[in-house]
């Protein structure tokens, strides 16, 4: 998820805030319902309803050449990472992952978690959410429902090839594959980062009521890039939209039901687009088995002590000037070719003032930070990788081996008897 547009949001509480008391929400909500349904809907989105993943990768490559806004002259390297992916373990595969990124984004999310997750003996597939890896504007298109299906076609498809079946999520990602396996018993565990149970805006609710008439929070102009090779930089209204239904969506099933199988949960105490504090909460409620694992990249929320299962590492590291972690940085390992420490992307729109973002887009020393952090005498450009991705491999691979056992014995065995270094 891009933060924003719905840091676009934020900035419009003051303004929001004294208008929208319980009669007034009521009245808007039966207005805007009412002016939605006269709104016309569309359906031009990528392809699905393969009956192979070799033809969903090939349908989805078509889709891109044709309608792909390519950002640069390799054209076939900006195909390769916007397309659905494929990573193979040595030998006969009996176990695999399915792995689906975050508004905005593209399955090159997954370019490092994928090949470390076949080193441990994973198939591993990424999909393309309907509306991505072309241009931004093609998110006015798709629905909640579009999403849903590509992670219900795919999994459905790795079922077939394997006898283990689990789940990633980056961000609302996260949202689609808790939604899923909570629903099919079949999935064996879940690999959540960052993900996307509840925004930090109380005021995404709106966007579902307003996308027809205002598509754009940010409206394009030239001034700003609006994608990079890689993911978005602006989004439409309707994207927020199926993301604020994912959420809700996500919470009522979890308000129902607790997820009892191994799972891990990844995320950062400076988030700039949810409210870390829920996902706290919901993991050390409805994430039950003893073999689930919380990381927490920064404090822990004021007054809070470590939880049983949660492993917390520091988000500040001034000997590589890092100020904080973003909502992204946990999927990219520091070599990362384009968000490494010498990566060649950096994500300069970063919410620092004009001379700043001059200045970092001119090649300056910045330090890191998640989106919007300001600190007087430092430029600070989003942090892009994780220092601590190695680390955080082990304990992956140690809840995927909790959750594997479980599954070969009848759910319980694994109950227990992970350890973790704390």
């Amino acid at each position: 998820m891009h933060t924003l547009p719905l840091a676009g949001i934020r900035k419009r509480k003051v303004l929001l805030k004294p208008l929208i008391s319980v009669p007034v929400r009521v009245w808007l909500a039966c207005l805007l319902a009412a002016l939605a349904a006269c709104s016309p809907t569309q359906t031009s989105v990528a392809p699905l309803g393969q009956a192979s993943f070799a033809q969903y990768q090939a349908e989805t490559r078509q889709w891109l050449e044709k309608h792909r806004h390519f950002q640069g002259l390799d054209k076939a390297a900006e195909l390769d990472w916007n397309m659905p992916q494929e990573w193979r373990p040595a030998g006969v595969p009996s176990k695999g992952v399915l792995l689906v990124h975050g508004l905005g984004d593209s399955p090159w999310s997954f370019c490092d978690l994928g090949p470390e997750l076949a080193r441990q003996g994973f198939l591993v597939r990424s999909v393309l959410l309907p509306g991505h890896g072309t241009q931004p504007a093609d998110l006015m298109h798709p629905s909640l429902a579009d999403w849903r299906r590509v992670v219900r076609e795919q999994a459905t498809i790795l079922a077939r090839n394997v006898a283990q079946v689990y789940l990633g999520g980056f961000s609302t990602g996260a949202n689609l594959v808790v939604d899923y396996a909570l629903d099919n018993q079949e999935i064996a565990g879940l690999l959540l980062f960052s993900p996307a149970f509840k925004s930090d805006s109380a005021y995404d609710w709106v966007t579902p009521w307003i996308a027809w008439a205002r598509p754009w929070l940010r409206i394009p102009d030239a001034s700003r890039p609006q994608q990079t090779p890689v993911r978005y930089l602006n989004t439409p209204t309707n994207g927020f939209a199926q993301f604020y239904r994912s959420s809700a969506a996500v919470r009522s099933t979890l308000a129902r039901k607790t997820y009892d199988k191994p799972a891990l949960l990844v995320t950062v105490r400076h988030d700039s687009v949810l409210d870390v504090r829920h996902t706290l909460e919901t993991f050390t409620n409805r994430f039950t088995h003893p073999a689930s694992r919380l990381v927490w990249y920064g404090s822990l929320p004021e007054g809070t002590s470590v939880p049983p299962r949660v492993l917390v590492r520091s988000d500040y590291l001034p000997e590589r000037r890092i100020s904080q972690f973003s909502h992204m940085c946990m999927l990219f390992s520091p070599q990362n070719p384009l968000y490494g420490e010498q990566g060649g992307l950096r994500l300069c729109w970063n919410g620092q003032d004009e001379d700043g973002l001059r200045q970092c887009m001119e090649g300056a020393q910045v330090w890191y930070s998640a989106w919007g952090y300001r600190e007087p005498g430092k430029i600070h450009a989003r942090l892009t990788f994780n220092p601590y991705f190695d680390w955080q491999a082990e304990v992956m691979a140690q809840v995927l081996k909790a959750a594997e056992e479980d599954a070969m014995q009848g759910g319980n065995a694994a109950r227990g008897a992970l350890s973790v270094s704390r």
